[in-house]
């Protein structure tokens, strides 16, 4: 078997390759993506960082690939439907690099607290300006932590080492983990307000592109340090500009960028300014630690057929694989309904299983469902193997049960998920073999395929309500591609789910809120 690796890997993971029997390893960095097309046949496996843009062109040509590793954590390069849809497992390393840039980003506030690259910068330059960089002490200052995965939850732990005041905003993170790690939460309004430091460690994402705009940085305390090591688009760059040039923010330590690489960015016009060209996972340790992570993960899969750090395949045979595998898309998008729906931090997450599913594991299911709900939060952080783990750091309970209770449908799921201000329920069924549909939501029975553009919403039963709401889509070229509707069983209002060809802007949804006989409206994305 052949593995292919197109960018670059530490040493260590190509003389593993070497070593494993049965395998031979090509090392070809840095190639056009016509060219990668053309070889990309002769190749079971791909192993890739961040360089390598594997698209569904691409994948389509592998007709021999059997895996992609990325030796590190994020996917956006990789087509994963694609990949999915062509039998192909997509692996990371997602705990390769933790470590290494919570690190980056303490490292870039000490320097920006002290202005050591411009101390550095001006001594080379044959200057005494002791009185020009004087700095400012960390010691009981309050840092703003923007998101509490695995980076921000390191990133507090070596603050509280500095003695700072740590005030973190996560509306996913359970109050008892926070207050076991010692921090605070508070709103993100309350966070601007108040910090001295603000530092961003969440995913990048449509909910979170341009997070840190210029409303933000206008709620912000006057004279804050900014620090960024997450991703590029994150933080609106020409906002942070503006706001760096009037002084709201006092300055700013950068890492990532909208556009890398950036080129001559006007913010490296300004002394207020340090960066770094992305270097927040770029340690040796890191770089051994992914490199022996996707190296061990591909020969166990291409030998063993192992399956370990997958984002779109469970860790279990591939005979149960084939049976449950309806079940698996059912329930991961279940849970990316849940979370879309969940209001606070979520406390619990209850997995039935009612119908014929005795003497089948279940788990693996459940874990789709868990990484359903995940996702969307942490991105490529989670995969089918940690799922769980990261449930269970996040304060989650997981109750799994079967039942063979049959009611309404041979085999039905149900997924409820207990959250601060309220709880929801999913059911959800197969249709024949392979076709999953929601069929109920709370209080409403419907028949939903859970995919696409959906808009959810809840109106007054009355005649109008839907050629309002048509209305007002249409005037927006939004078109409607399938409706379904929900009766609710406990008084006179309906819950319409709208499927459509694109996503309805915010605009769209104020207008549609506008309407007499609607209560509440909704975008989901399945």
């Amino acid at each position: 078997m052949k593995v292919l690796v197109s960018d670059n890997l530490a040493d260590i993971g190509i003389e593993m390759f070497q070593e494993a029997d049965g395998i031979d390893v090509d090392v070809n960095v840095g190639l056009p993506p016509e060219d990668l097309k053309k070889i990309i046949k002769n190749y079971d496996a791909l192993v890739i960082r961040s360089a390598t843009k594997v698209t569904a062109e691409i994948i389509e040509a592998a007709t021999k690939l059997k895996v992609i590793g990325r030796a590190g954590i994020g996917l956006d390069n990789v087509d994963i439907p694609t990949a999915t849809k062509n039998g192909v497992v997509v692996m990371n390393t997602p705990e390769g690099n933790v470590v290494t840039t919570a690190e980056h980003t303490m490292a870039l506030m000490l320097s920006l607290s002290r202005n050591i690259p411009q101390g550095t910068a001006t001594l080379k330059a044959g200057l005494w300006e002791k009185k020009k960089l004087r700095g400012r002490e960390m010691f009981n200052k309050t840092l703003g932590i923007i998101g509490f995965g695995r980076i921000g939850g390191i990133v507090a732990n070596r603050a509280k080492g500095l003695k700072m005041n740590v005030i973190v905003h996560d509306p996913y993170s359970n109050k008892e983990i926070l207050d076991k790690a010692g921090v605070e939460s508070v709103s993100i309004e309350e966070l601007f307000k108040r910090s001295d430091y603000i530092t961003v460690h969440v995913p990048k994402m449509e909910s979170t592109m341009g997070l840190l705009n210029k409303s933000a940085f206008d709620q912000m305390k006057n004279g804050v340090m900014f620090i960024h090591c997450a991703r590029g688009g994150i933080v609106n760059d020409a906002d942070l500009l503006e706001a760096l040039k009037s002084g709201k923010v006092a300055g700013a330590a950068l890492d990532v960028f909208e556009t890398e690489p950036p080129g001559k960015s006007p913010l490296f016009e300004l002394d207020n300014v340090i960066a770094t060209p992305h270097l927040g996972a770029s340690t040796t340790e890191a770089q051994v630690n992914v490199a022996v992570s996707v190296a061990q993960q591909i020969i166990d899969y291409l030998q063993n057929g192992t399956v370990i750090n997958a984002v779109n395949v469970p860790s279990v045979t591939g005979e149960l694989l084939d049976m449950l595998n309806p079940y698996l898309v059912l329930a991961e998008r279940m849970g990316s309904l849940q979370y879309q729906l969940a209001e606070g931090a979520v406390n619990e997450i209850k997995i039935e299983y009612i119908g014929d599913f005795s003497g089948v594991d279940m788990s693996p299911v459940t874990i789709a469902a868990l990484k359903g709900f995940l996702t969307p939060i942490l991105r490529d952080a989670v995969n089918f193997v940690n799922a769980p783990a990261i449930a269970k750091e996040r304060g989650i309970k997981v109750v799994e049960s079967k039942s063979t209770e049959v009611e309404d449908y041979a085999n039905l799921i149900t997924m409820h998920v207990k959250a601060a201000d309220g709880s929801n329920t999913i059911s959800g069924t197969l249709f024949g073999k392979n076709n999953p549909r929601i069929v109920c939501i709370n209080t409403s029975r419907l028949d939903l395929v859970p995919e696409g553009h959906i808009l959810s919403v809840n109106n007054e039963d009355k005649p109008g309500a839907i050629g309002s709401i048509g209305t007002v889509l249409g005037k927006h070229g939004i078109n409607i591609t399938r409706m379904h509707v929900g009766q609710d069983t406990d008084g006179d209002r309906n819950v319409i789910f709208l499927v459509t060809d694109t996503s309805a802007s915010n605009k769209v949804l104020q207008e549609l809120q506008s309407l007499p006989l609607v209560k509440s409206v909704r975008q989901l994305e399945l």
